[in-house]
C-alpha cells in the first residue's frame, strides 16, 4: 500500500555529474572494448538505449577522480545552495545506492563524515534503482514525524570502477555476454532531494508554485524471479564472492563481475505496469490523469514498450507528458530519478501550473521492485491560505484489492513479446474500469503463482522429471473439461445474448481436443496412464472444475469471461515463461512440451476474442451488474487455479 504524506514539499533538487560529458565515441579511453565481441555488442546496445553523452568520475587511467561519498556530498550541496540551506540545518539523511566506497559502514554514515555535518539521524538504503524512493521514503516520513525539521535524501552510483578494462584481465577479458552489457550501459552521478515541511520553505512568501508530495509506493517482487541484475555471485548465481579462498580467486571465477540478465527485463516492465494499475484501480492516480511523466527507463527501447503496457491497462500517459533525460545524463542507478528530478525542475518548471501531477516512476532490475512517487503542484497563496489542494485526493481507506496478478512474458530479450490481455485502442471507454481491475487482480495472482513449490523448483533448477509428469497428470483431466464448461455456459445464454453464446462455442471447439496434445507430452514425458479418464484432478483442480460448472449452469453466466481472461492468460504469459527454464533443466525431448508450445503461441489470439466478447456483453450492460460478475469470477478463478498449482508438489511441501 502507498505511503500517503499530509505535510511534506519538495523544497530543492540538486545533482552532481562529474568531469565532461563523454560521447559514444570517446567511452573507448575509459571503459575500452574488450576484444571483437565486446566491440559488436558495443554498437547494438548503444544504438537501442539511445544515450549519447554521460559521465565518469575515473579518469582515462582508470584512477578515481570523486569516489562515491565525494559525488553525493556534491549533490547535496548544491541541492542546499537552491534552498539556501547549510549541512547544518539537515536533521535527517538517507542514502540510496548500490553501494559506497566501503563495504562498511554504511554510505549515509561515510557521507555525514565526509560533510563532517553534526549528530543526525541517519538511514543507508542498499539496492540497485529503487534505493533511491526507499530513501525518499524515510526522509518523507522523518519530516511527516516533525514538520518543521529538514530531511535529505540523496543517491549516488559509481558503477565504472567495475568497468575498467584492469578489472578484465582476470579474466582474459574473455567474459560472457551478461558481464557486457551493463559496461555500455551505466556511468557515474549523483543526486539529492531537500524534503520539509510548508513553513520551511525558502523564500515562502514569494513562492508562486511549490510541490508537495502526496505519496509514495515501493513493493518488491523478489520472491517471484529470479536474480537479475547483480554483483558478488558468480555467473551461475551459485557461490557469493566471500566464499572462495581469496579476493583474486572472485575475480578470476567471475563473482566480482556486475551482471544482467536480460532475458528477465520484459517480465519487470509487465510487473511494474500492472503495480501501477492496481494503484490506479485503488484510487491513488487521478481519474484525469497524469500530467508529467518522469520515468527511469534503462533504455530508450523500452519507451514503447512502456507506453503500449500502459495503453494496454487504459492508463495512458501521452508521450508529450513524459520528460528524461537519459540521452545526455546517462543511466545513472539509483542517481538517475534524482539527477532527473533536479534537471527537470530547472528546465521545465514554466511548464507547471497549480493541479499539476508529477509521476516518477523507478523500475528496479535487481530482482525486480516498483518504485512510484507523486508530487503536485500546489498555488502557493492559496495553499498559504490554508485552501485544500487541488486536483488529487489521496485515499486514506483505499478499497481491498480483488484479485491482482500480472504476467510472465517469454524469457527472451524481444520486448515485442509482451502480450497484453486486451487492446484499448479497439476497446470504447466503458471497457476502461473493468479492463484496470482486471489488471489489478491478474498483478496478485501472477504474484502468487511464481511463488508456488512448483514455479519455485522450476525456476531454480530443481524440477525432475517425475514432477512434470505429475503435473501433466494433474493438469489433463482439467484441460478436458474446459470445452465442457464453456459450452454448458454458451447453452445457458440467452435472448440478447446469442452471438456470445455463438463465439464461446467457437472458442470451446478449437479447445477441445487440447487434452490429447497434452497426454501425448505427459506419455512421452515417462507417465504410464494410457487411459485418460483414470487421471484426477488434485484438489485445487477439482475445486476450479466443480465452481466453473456450477457456474456455466446458471442462467446468463456472462461472468465466465473472468475466468477466461485468468485461464487464457496463464496459457500467454505465465506458461511460454517456464518453457526456457524447463527446457535447460529437463531431459525431456522437444515433442514433451508441445502442449506449453501451443498455449504460448495461440493464446493471444483467443484473448483477442476474449476482448471481442467482453465488448458484446458490455454494450448489453447498464446497469453494470456483468462488469462485476466478470470481475468477480475473474477473482475466484485466480484463487482457485492457483490452488491447483500449490497442490501440484502439495505432498512434499
Amino acid at each position: 500500500m502507498p505511503v500517503a504524506y499530509s505535510n511534506v514539499y519538495l523544497h530543492s533538487a540538486g545533482m552532481f555529474l562529474p568531469g565532461d560529458p563523454i560521447d559514444n565515441a570517446g567511452m573507448d579511453a575509459y571503459v575500452a572494448p574488450l576484444n571483437r565481441l565486446s566491440e559488436r555488442i558495443k554498437r547494438r546496445i548503444l544504438a537501442e538505449n539511445g544515450i549519447r553523452q554521460r559521465h565518469y568520475a575515473i579518469d582515462r587511467e582508470g584512477r578515481t577522480v570523486y569516489s562515491n561519498t565525494a559525488m553525493a556530498v556534491r549533490a547535496i550541496d548544491d541541492c542546499l545552495a537552491q534552498a539556501a540551506r547549510a549541512r547544518g540545518d539537515i536533521a535527517f539523511l538517507a542514502s540510496g545506492s548500490s553501494g559506497g566506497d566501503a563495504l562498511m559502514p554504511g554510505f549515509a554514515s561515510m557521507i555525514q563524515g565526509e560533510m563532517a555535518a553534526p549528530p543526525m539521524e541517519t538511514l543507508s538504503v542498499h539496492g540497485v534503482c529503487a534505493a533511491s524512493v526507499g530513501a525518499l521514503q524515510a526522509a518523507a516520513q522523518a519530516v511527516e514525524r516533525a514538520p518543521d525539521s529538514l530531511a535529505l535524501a540523496v543517491a549516488s552510483e559509481m558503477p565504472s570502477r567495475l568497468f575498467k578494462r584492469s578489472r578484465f584481465a582476470a579474466q582474459g577479458y574473455d567474459t560472457d555476454f551478461d558481464a557486457h552489457f551493463l559496461r555500455w550501459m551505466l556511468s557515474d552521478g549523483a543526486g539529492a532531494v531537500l524534503l520539509g515541511g510548508p513553513q520551511a520553505l525558502p523564500g515562502a512568501s514569494s513562492l508562486r508554485l511549490r510541490l508537495r508530495l502526496r505519496w509514495t509506493h515501493l513493493r518488491s517482487f523478489a520472491g517471484d524471479y529470479p536474480v537479475c541484475m547483480q554483483l558478488g555471485l558468480t555467473p551461475d548465481r551459485a557461490t557469493s564472492h566471500l566464499d572462495f579462498a581469496a579476493w583474486g580467486d572472485a575475480e578470476a571465477a567471475g563473482a566480482l563481475a556486475l551482471r544482467q540478465d536480460i532475458r528477465l527485463l520484459p517480465h519487470l516492465f509487465d510487473v511494474c505496469i500492472h503495480e501501477y494499475a492496481h494503484l490506479a484501480h485503488t484510487g491513488w492516480v487521478p481519474q484525469r490523469g497524469i500530467d508529467h511523466f518522469l520515468c527511469h527507463y534503462s533504455s530508450e527501447r523500452f519507451i514503447p514498450v512502456v507506453g503500449e503496457l500502459l495503453d494496454k491497462a487504459q492508463l495512458t500517459i501521452a508521450r508529450e507528458r513524459w520528460w528524461s533525460n537519459l540521452a545526455w545524463r546517462g543511466n545513472t542507478g539509483a542517481a538517475s530519478i534524482f539527477v532527473m528530478l533536479s534537471e527537470f525542475l530547472r528546465t521545465q518548471s514554466q511548464r507547471l501550473k497549480p493541479g499539476d501531477t508529477v509521476l516518477c516512476f523507478i523500475p528496479e532490475s535487481g530482482r525486480f521492485t516498483a518504485g512510484y512517487m507523486l508530487l503536485e503542484v500546489e498555488d502557493a497563496a492559496q495553499a498559504q491560505a490554508q485552501a485544500p489542494a487541488t486536483g488529487l485526493a489521496v485515499p486514506r481507506q483505499p478499497q481491498a484489492a480483488a484479485g491482482q496478478a500480472t504476467a510472465a512474458v517469454d524469457l527472451l530479450p524481444d520486448v515485442s513479446t509482451i502480450a497484453p490481455p486486451h487492446d484499448p485502442q479497439q476497446a470504447p471507454a466503458l471497457l476502461a474500469p473493468l479492463l484496470t481491475e482486471l489488471a489489478s487482480i491478474w498483478q496478485d495472482y501472477r504474484s502468487r503463482v511464481w511463488r508456488t513449490p512448483l514455479l519455485r523448483r522450476i525456476r531454480t533448477g530443481r524440477l525432475q522429471v517425475a514432477d512434470y509428469v505429475r503435473w501433466m497428470g494433474h493438469w489433463i483431466p482439467q484441460v478436458r473439461e474446459g470445452s465442457l464448461w464453456m459450452r454448458e455456459g454458451a447453452a445457458s445464454l440467452t435472448g440478447e445474448h446469442a452471438a456470445l453464446a455463438a463465439l464461446i462455442d467457437v472458442h470451446a471447439g478449437e479447445e477441445q481436443d487440447d487434452f490429447r496434445i497434452l497426454h501425448q507430452d505427459y506419455l512421452r514425458a515417462g507417465g504410464t496412464e494410457t487411459d485418460i479418464t483414470r487421471l484426477r484432478r488434485n484438489p485445487g483442480g477439482e475445486a476450479l472444475n466443480a465452481y466453473l460448472h456450477g457456474l456455466a449452469a446458471t442462467p446468463n453466466p456472462v461472468g465466465l469471461l473472468g475466468a477466461i481472461y485468468i485461464i487464457e492468460g496463464t496459457g500467454q504469459r505465465i506458461v511460454p515463461s517456464l518453457l526456457p527454464l524447463l527446457r535447460a533443466s529437463l531431459p525431456l525431448p522437444p515433442d514433451a512440451l508441445r502442449f506449453l508450445e501451443y498455449h504460448g503461441a495461440n493464446d493471444e489470439h483467443h484473448l483477442e476474442r476474449w476482448l471481442m466478447a467482453v465488448r458484446m456483453v458490455m454494450a448489453l450492460d447498464a446497469s453494470g451488474t456483468a462488469a462485476q460478475a466478470i470481475a468477480r469470477t475473474a477473482r475466484h478463478t485466480a484463487a482457485l487455479y492457483l490452488m491447483q498449482f500449490e497442490h501440484v508438489l502439495a505432498e512434499e511441501t
